[in-house]
């Protein structure tokens, strides 16, 4: 399955070992976009020690020492940047429903690299998958895939540009916990690593403590082709975007479950399959509102109790705030406080 298909349908921890810092920038504090006063400076040593990783596509052997760090697949950079390293390179990570937008990283890793006074990434084109050219021109020590679709033969031939850590289970289905974890060993960060998760999960408490209306309702993330309601498409609970729904405290519907349970990523439903979605309570999608009124016009999607009564998030299509609902270690952060106000809005809806 191509990134974009998986993605599509489908606090910067402070750190004595980043590669740069601002001067009067606070350990820990959040990434900022403003204007900085620091000099930005290349790539230094990480004093890692050397570290043996088992993965998905085998076991990879990271060098001491490393400095230069490169990203391909989803929100590998974000774990690095977090940690207080910034990546030389880094897959495309915007995407646009209509294919036109410009390669790009969004703001929440932007203003990581500003924070730590690096220059910005090479971006590399994933439009026909992974860009070996590229990746090998920014010269990197390891390169981090933990959650990514690499196939064996991607594999091997980034392997052969520099030490490659890949998913640790299957493509396109780490969970951003492990996805942390994986880059952050690869790193010879591992301890911060599980820091960094600890800090997102409380960051999640704290976001959610005083929301009562997730309680007992089920949520989903969905993709809906706004020209073609004729079927729309449910993403399986090992999707990271209804994953962490999960997280938030929603329970999860049985077509997800068992989309999951079987393997899927995502399941189709067709219209007049309408009532497998009736035990959803809250839909979250991309989009914008024009979609939500032409499903509750529809004749069969128009039925649900959900569609019905508004009990739907549109998370745009192809904006910072869209990309940002497929979690990574600094998305979550970035969009957390926006995306429980809009899913209490929608669940309340529901009750």
């Amino acid at each position: 399955m191509s990134r974009n298909r998986s993605l599509i349908l489908v606090g910067v921890v402070a750190s004595s070992l980043a590669l740069a810092s601002c001067a009067g920038a606070e350990p820990g504090s959040a990434p900022s976009s403003g204007e900085s006063s620091c000099e930005s400076t290349g790539p230094a040593p990480l004093g890692n020690e050397a570290v043996s990783i088992e993965h998905a596509l085998g076991t990879t052997e990271v060098p001491a020492d490393i400095s230069r760090v490169a990203s391909v697949g989803w929100g590998n950079q974000d774990v690095a940047l977090a940690l207080g390293v910034a990546p030389v390179g880094s897959d495309d990570q915007t995407w646009s429903m209509t294919g036109d937008d410009d390669l790009g990283l969004y703001d929440w890793s932007l203003d990581a690299y500003d924070e730590l006074c690096a220059p910005e990434p090479a971006v590399f084109d994933t439009t026909d998958g992974v860009d070996f050219e590229a990746v090998a021109a920014t010269a990197p020590d390891v390169i981090l895939a933990g959650y990514s679709g690499l196939t064996e033969d991607e594999y091997a031939t980034l392997s052969e540009i520099a030490p490659t850590v890949a998913y640790p289970d299957i493509p396109w289905y780490t969970p951003w916990r492990d996805a942390i974890r994986i880059d952050a060993e690869a790193l010879g960060m591992a301890d911060a690593g599980e820091q960094l998760v600890d800090d997102l999960d409380q960051r999640i408490a704290e976001a959610t403590e005083p929301i009562t209306s997730f309680e007992g309702k089920t949520a989903a993330f969905f993709y809906v082709n706004p020209t073609d309601l004729s079927t729309i498409s449910i993403y399986a609970t090992g999707d990271s975007r209804t994953a962490f729904l999960g997280d938030l405290g929603f329970d999860f519907p049985q077509l997800a479950l068992e989309t999951s349970e079987g393997g899927g990523f995502y399941a189709d439903i067709a219209a007049e399959n309408a009532d497998q979605l009736a035990d959803v309570d809250v839909f979250v999608m991309y989009g914008d509102d024009s979609l939500v009124t032409a499903m509750q016009e529809h004749p069969l999607w128009g039925t649900l109790d959900a569609v019905k009564n508004g009990a739907v998030v549109v998370a745009g299509s192809g904006d910072a705030f869209s990309g940002s609902l497929t979690p990574t270690a600094l998305s979550i952060p970035w969009m957390i406080d926006d995306y429980v106000t809009l899913l209490d809005d929608a669940a309340q809806k529901a009750e």
